[in-house]
């Protein structure tokens, strides 16, 4: 990947339109979960110090092209301040009279923060028009926002049509390190995989099938895994469909590459049951749900990741967000950390993963936490991801500086 980074412009001055991810969670008005914004904090507070007139363009949920007051960015420009120690002034729309009203006014080093983009059905659409009217708010485009990268939308690759573009620090370091196990990563290369389903990571396994020592699996998508080996896995969640399964499961074994799968549970007889959690091996499940993977299970995939040199942790174990269930993301997150500290290079994968990593106290303790949710996904299958592209081509056809 060949693209221009802040450290390659010349700033000082100049109206610098910032693309960041700030779709954080919100509640009762003020921001939740501030992970997403504290990520932007490093190239936004750059931009500050180096006298750029800083226009941030994001986005807030999904309003489906209306105006949702709830769905406003205006505590985020609030929070932002905090963090920041300045003012982030705010423009309730984010093109026409309102914004650039609010740019004319600005001097070198201050930041307005627009009104949410998905407020326009034609960001979405990347609509030529829209585009162009984003790009004459100024003179350069920095897109830091890798978590919608995967979007072709207006504001992540229309707009870098007609502007000189470049990463910003946040998205150099996910492509950095994204970029890094998709090249040449270091054996042995374990991928510690979870979450729901299946089918929605039939893409990751295929691309990973050529680079991967092994994968450790949990979830609901072991569960899927062992049904396709005939195992009674009772009323747990897994697809419908194990043909998915199945075929991933043929073509590991064709390439040598061991599918750990667990051996022991912890099981309850309803998703809230939390009084009834149960340890019990994989024969003596019975009519229950599987929320965890067991303790003997835990065990085993740690030592397989101890010994690894590179570690993709790519979806908790089980259900994380509930005590009784969540040693199994916490066993194997601390024994990430020791393969960490012991040099091993070690990524997040972003979504569930991050939030588990977070919350179980373990993501300072990696190499790299994704704030890519399905922008991870597609970077590790391979796909390219317009936002990214639109970063190459600028840095293609502009030279190397700006």
């Amino acid at each position: 990947m060949q693209f221009r980074t802040l450290r390659d412009i010349n700033v000082r001055g100049k109206r610098v339109v910032v693309r960041e991810d700030l779709n954080v969670p919100m509640k009762d008005g003020v921001v939740g979960d501030p992970t997403r914004i504290v990520a932007a904090l490093e190239t936004l507070r750059f931009l500050h110090e180096h006298g750029a007139r800083t226009i941030v363009l994001a986005h807030l949920g999904r309003p489906d092209g209306t105006v949702v007051p709830a769905m406003s960015l205006r505590p985020v420009a609030i929070d932002l301040s905090k963090r920041l120690g300045i003012d982030v002034a705010f423009a309730g729309d984010c093109i026409g009279p309102i914004a650039q009203t609010a740019i004319a006014g600005m001097s070198d080093g201050d930041i307005v923060l627009l009104e949410n983009v998905r407020f326009h059905a034609e960001e979405e659409r990347n609509d030529e028009a829209f585009a162009t009217a984003l790009a004459s708010l100024g003179d350069l485009y920095i897109n830091d926002a890798f978590g919608t990268a995967h979007r072709a939308h207006a504001s992540t690759e229309g707009i870098a049509r007609h502007l000189p573009s470049a990463a910003g620090f946040l998205m150099e370091a996910e492509l950095k390190a994204l970029g890094a196990l998709t090249r040449a990563p270091q054996t042995p290369f374990v991928c510690a995989i979870g979450g729901a389903k299946v089918k929605d990571k039939i893409g990751v396994f295929t691309a990973l099938l050529d680079k991967v020592s092994a994968f450790v699996i949990g979830g609901g998508m072991a569960n899927t895994f062992l049904a396709a080996q005939g195992v009674d896995v009772g009323s747990s969640l897994k697809d419908a469909d194990l043909g998915p399964a199945t075929e991933i499961i043929a073509l590991a074994k064709s390439k040598n590459v061991p599918l750990h799968l667990p051996t022991d549970a912890v099981v309850s007889s309803a998703f809230n049951a939390d009084d009834e959690a149960a340890t019990v091996a994989l024969g003596d499940v019975g009519s229950r749900m599987i929320l965890d993977i067991g303790p003997a299970t835990a065990a085993a995939y740690a030592d397989v990741l101890r010994t690894a040199k590179t570690i993709v942790f790519n979806g908790p174990m089980g259900v994380f967000e509930k005590a009784p269930y969540r040693n199994g993301t916490q066993t194997i997150g601390m024994a990430i950390a020791e393969a960490t500290a012991h040099g091993a290079t070690t990524v997040v994968g972003g979504g569930d993963a991050a939030a588990a990593a977070h919350e179980l106290g373990f993501a300072a303790k990696m190499t790299h936490v994704s704030t890519g949710g399905g922008a991870t996904l597609e970077f590790l299958e391979g796909k390219t991801l317009p936002g990214v592209a639109a970063l190459e081509r600028s840095a293609a056809t502009s030279g190397a500086k700006a």
